[in-house]
């Protein structure tokens, strides 16, 4: 059985996560050094019971609530669990107890009622799955439709607890219930939140720049686009606050990730498309007219910041089986693709055999797999680590949503300090000289393969649905015939197209 004070330090860590807080925060909260809260915490020193009195003023909650689990604690914070009362508990039918046993009893008792568990540190919701040791969610389209059904689904009524059995003595009045209405009364889903802290120190940017060159746009612009990539790595620094772990910042570089000239590429083939559908160039050369809509996927790359990176260093695995918690780069060979009405989800590869590919490519090839368009490719190697989607998620969320805003406010110069941000980010994280304070080649060979996997599944949406796809290239462009509108949204929105124009293919001349 888990020890209690192993479940406090496993509750503390799941509520820092929770309020976003480090472990300087946390310790200046409770009067300590950051140094003493990292020892308790890594358990080469003891929580006293005074530390537990101070931690639960901390975080505002009960000593019984903080000491039953970081299910349980979570879940009281976010209103999702009612909180314990001091008549839940039954006090053991001897004489009164010392407060250290009566502490250690009560929260033996609360630990055994409540799971310490099976919730989701990030959302609170149930979840089966376990990252780095903490139950969590693998993704958060995972952690919405968790918070979707918990709050589409109405809380069972809790039972009253039974008479406890205890010596005489004055009554207990419990404390009175929190003010704050549960979390269910007024859902906010994770698709949706960003840190309100991040947006307003993109739009406090803009808005300092732009008096600093008393409302000149183009200058202002100007600056804003020079200093997106520190601005972008301060934001992504401060979006890592109070995460679960430290993301490796300059591992050492794999060999096959490193350029074999200064002007040269490396080993890894990101599946970049550039494809023209065979069949319908024929048919209009044949005679038959093709009415086509060149359509543009919005942000391309802000929106590849969703997907799955490596934490630490790359390290080689030879089991020839894809880890769906780990991302890397792999040495594979493709099965054969044999849909001329599809593009080939490798790109416009022409040598066969064995390549590179990054996490993003490899996925999306198992992921063919499994609807029946290919095998799956085999895996000879594997570069991999510990990984995580989320790992960018805070960042991806604060500058969609700052773009959002500023779409709806007509604020184009906010609209391109944005893009700017997430397209340096993207661009300098390899070996870049532009950027000195991460270098990460896996994870931009990852960030912009997923650009093309997005654009790929759109293409594969569209031709589920009917239309025609005539062309792919880039990052963001779809060529298609028939009634797009039907598939897709129209917009500037990450989830919305635009059309880009149209014109005829074919057709007597």
């Amino acid at each position: 059985m888990m020890g209690v004070e192993e479940l406090l330090r496993l509750t503390v860590a799941a509520l820092m996560t929770r309020t976003g807080e480090r472990q300087n925060n946390l310790a200046d909260g409770l009067g300590l050094s950051q140094a003493q809260v990292s020892r308790k915490q890594g358990g080469r020193q003891h929580w006293s019971l005074e530390d537990v009195d101070q931690l639960a003023k901390h975080f505002g909650l009960h000593v019984l609530d903080l000491l039953a689990g970081p299910t349980h604690a979570v879940g009281v914070l976010h209103g999702t669990i009612q909180p314990l009362r001091p008549t839940d508990v039954a006090a053991p039918a001897t004489a009164v107890q010392s407060a250290p046993a009566a502490a250690l009893f009560a929260a033996e008792t609360v630990a055994a009622a409540v799971a310490p568990v099976g919730l989701c540190v990030l959302c609170g919701q149930p979840t089966s799955d376990e990252l780095e040791g903490f139950p969590q969610h693998l993704s958060a389209e995972e952690c919405a439709a968790a918070v979707a059904t918990a709050t589409a689904t109405p809380a069972a009524p809790t039972p009253a607890p039974e008479p406890a059995v205890t010596l005489p003595a004055e009554p207990i009045v419990p404390p009175p219930p929190p003010e704050t209405p549960p979390a269910r009364e007024r859902p906010r889903s994770p698709r949706t939140y960003a840190s309100e802290d991040l947006i307003g120190r993109i739009t406090g940017r803009v808005q300092d720049v732009l008096a600093e060159h008393a409302g000149d746009v183009d200058a202002a612009q100007a600056e804003l686009i020079k200093g997106a990539i520190p601005d972008v790595m301060a934001l992504l620094k401060s979006s890592r606050v109070g995460g679960r772990y430290e993301h490796s910042e300059f591992p050492p570089t794999a060999e096959i990730l490193r350029k074999r000239s200064q002007k040269g590429a490396d080993e890894i083939w990101e599946g970049r498309p550039k494809w023209r559908n065979a069949s319908a160039l024929a048919a209009a050369k044949a005679g038959a007219k093709l009415e086509v809509t060149a359509l543009d996927m919005n942000a391309a790359y802000l929106s590849a910041l969703k997907c799955w990176l490596p934490i630490g260093q790359l390290r080689e695995v030879t089991t020839g089986v894809h880890d769906p918690k780990k991302a890397g780069v792999y040495l594979i060979t493709p099965a054969e693709w044999e849909h001329a009405d599809l593009p080939n989800p490798l790109g416009n590869r022409m040598e066969p055999g064995e390549l590179w590919v990054s996490e993003s490519t490899l996925r999306l090839l198992l992921d063919c797999a499994r609807q029946g368009l290919a095998d799956a490719p085999t895996i000879h190697r594997s570069l991999v680590s510990g990984a995580t989607e989320g790992l960018l998620e805070k960042l991806r969320r604060a500058l969609a949503e700052t773009r959002k805003n500023a779409l709806a406010e007509g604020d184009e110069l906010t609209v391109a300090y944005v893009k700017s941000m997430y397209s340096k980010l993207v661009s300098t994280v390899g070996e870049s000289t532009a950027n000195r304070e991460l270098r990460r080649p896996d994870w931009m060979h990852i960030i912009r393969a997923k650009a093309f996997v997005n654009l790929w599944m759109k293409a594969n949406k569209a031709h589920k649905a009917g239309l025609q796809v005539v062309e792919i290239s880039g990052t963001d462009e779809l060529h298609v015939v028939g009634d797009w509108r039907s598939v897709f949204s129209e917009g500037r929105d990450l989830n919305q197209v635009k059309e880009k124009q149209t014109y005829i293919l074919g057709g007597k001349r």
